[in-house]
């Protein structure tokens, strides 16, 4: 288990975010009364959820801790890199989480909290909860709820080395600019799949992480009339 001590608390100064402020966005996003009507596709490779489908669809649900960490700055975005011998994503960018276990009790919350534990060991004292983005099917079978929550320094992180190789930051005004965002598109069986990247320094951030990030500039930054997009 890998001990990393991150410090220093404060506010974000340059996009003028606060708390209150994203919980009232994330509310007002959760109160259009179309949340669980919205399908994001995770990744090139992964099929859409078929046309016409709903969440109410069998699906193994999931979710994963979207955590905003106040620096003394600016807010930044906390993600994760996973290990190289993973079956799973080897060595890509994501958020903690995981699937519901029944211990959750079918609480999204719940199971975000717990996966963020026990993948990076944040202690859940340090962590407040903010709100949900929009749900994001997979097209193998999950639909998966991001839980966007503040994060108060100093706090201490132990990995779990088996599935996390790495933690790094990223400064939210990068994913609020959609200047950053590059839609591309990958043929996977004779069919193209869009999906969403983002680049910070060397670090690639695509696929299901990216959407969600995607997600988030639509929601705190300027909206998007389809989060999606058409790839060219």
């Amino acid at each position: 288990m890998e001990q990393r001590h991150l410090l220093c608390a404060g506010t974000d100064g340059r996009s003028g975010l606060t708390r209150r402020e994203i919980a009232r966005r994330l509310a007002e996003r959760s109160g259009e009364g179309r949340r669980s009507e919205r399908r994001l596709a995770a990744a090139a490779g992964e099929e859409p959820w078929p046309e016409g489908a709903t969440l109410d669809a069998p699906a193994r649900p999931a979710a994963v801790l979207v955590p905003l960490v106040e620096r003394e700055h600016a807010l930044t975005v906390l993600l994760t890199r996973r290990t190289e011998h993973l079956y799973h994503h080897p060595g890509q960018v994501s958020f903690p989480g995981g699937r519901l276990e029944d211990s959750d009790g079918g609480d999204a919350v719940a199971c975000a909290l717990r996966e963020t534990a026990e993948e990076i060991g944040l202690a859940a004292v340090h962590v407040t909860v903010l709100g949900r983005l929009d749900d994001l099917v997979t097209g193998t079978g999950f639909v998966i709820t991001p839980v966007v929550a503040m994060v108060t320094p100093p706090f201490s992180l132990a990995l779990d080395a088996f599935e996390v190789a790495d933690v790094f930051e990223v400064p939210l005004d990068f994913v609020l600019d959609p200047a950053n965002h590059g839609l591309h598109r990958r043929e996977v069986a004779g069919r193209p799949r869009p999906f969403w990247a983002l680049t910070w320094e060397e670090r690639l951030i695509w696929g299901a992480p990216a959407g969600i990030l995607v997600n988030l500039a639509d929601v705190l930054g300027t909206p998007r009339s389809d989060v999606l997009g058409t790839p060219t």
